[in-house]
């Protein structure tokens, strides 16, 4: 241990002085960052498994009313009136967005359905007027309905870190792991029976790093610096790869009841499948 120490001590001695020119850099680069133009959001680990799943035999046609957060978790904030919520409450459009990704799903807009009837309405009086005769599709049918929503959030699963101070010279890291739950099931729209259902979740890594000098140089001469970084996981990224890896654990558990199939008659052998098949069918942990 005194050993480690001193070579952690050796080590911010001479990265110090290079940390505090690096990040005088970095606030610079962010000042500048912050006037880039707007990016489409970046796909996550999971969404490149969604583009390589088995083909179905046809997709299915799925609705999706709410899968909203049950968990009822708040931020922590020293603000008594915030109540900023601790996980997105978009839940709804990622789970669409995935069922479409995966390309088994045909998802049926449902979550906004009294503005769709509305326009309907519109669509409809403006095409009787110009031919009586003529009027709307009616819509389309779902299937399957999915279920569930996110069903935990899990703060400060685990903690720790590492710090040093030598001479009014020290550093630290720390971090802390989250963790959200999502559940997810298929509901047959005929009789009501749930089909399939499945349960993930995912950690949340945030992360501190810290240096810093607190030193009298001479009398009444006093230095003192620091610098560090905080690396947090995005709240709404995380949620987002519990729900695309839940439909995938969804489609093989369907495939295996044989609930609905592939193409490919060994489907549950494809490398995007082997979580489940591994014995992870009921918590699919990332």
């Amino acid at each position: 241990m005194i050993i480690f120490c001193r070579e952690l001590l050796k080590r911010i001695i001479i990265i110090f002085p290079l940390s505090i020119y690096l990040s005088a850099c970095m606030i610079t680069d962010k000042t500048i960052g912050s006037k880039k133009s707007v990016a489409y959001t970046r796909a996550t680990p999971v969404t490149k498994y969604l583009y390589h799943l088995p083909r179905p035999t046809g997709k299915i046609v799925t609705a999706v009313y709410n899968f909203k957060d049950q968990t009822g978790q708040y931020k922590p904030s020293t603000m008594v009136s915030s109540f900023s919520t601790a996980v997105s409450q978009g839940a709804t459009s990622m789970l669409m967005q995935s069922l479409r990704q995966s390309k088994w799903f045909l998802p049926l807009e449902r979550e906004s359905l009294q503005n769709l009837l509305t326009e309907r309405k519109i669509s409809r009086a403006v095409l009787k007027k110009s031919n009586p005769q003529s009027d709307l599709p009616p819509l389309n049918t779902a299937q399957i309905l999915m279920e569930g929503g996110i069903v935990g959030y899990n703060s400060n699963v685990r903690t720790g870190g590492i710090g040093i101070e030598y001479f009014g010279l020290g550093a630290s890291e720390k971090y802390r792991e989250d963790q959200v739950t999502v559940y997810l099931r298929a509901v047959d729209v005929r009789s009501g029976n749930v089909l399939a259902s499945v349960s993930t979740s995912k950690t949340i890594y945030s992360q501190e790093v810290r240096a810093g000098l607190f030193r009298f140089i001479s009398f009444k001469r006093l230095l003192e610096a620091e610098t560090g970084y905080t690396e947090n996981e995005p709240v709404q990224e995380a949620l987002l790869q519990a729900i695309e890896k839940a439909i995938i654990g969804l489609i093989a558990q369907g495939i295996q009841e044989n609930i609905w199939s592939s193409v490919d008659e060994n489907a549950l052998q494809a490398d995007v499948f082997k979580d489940y098949i591994n014995g992870q069918a009921n918590h699919l942990i990332l």
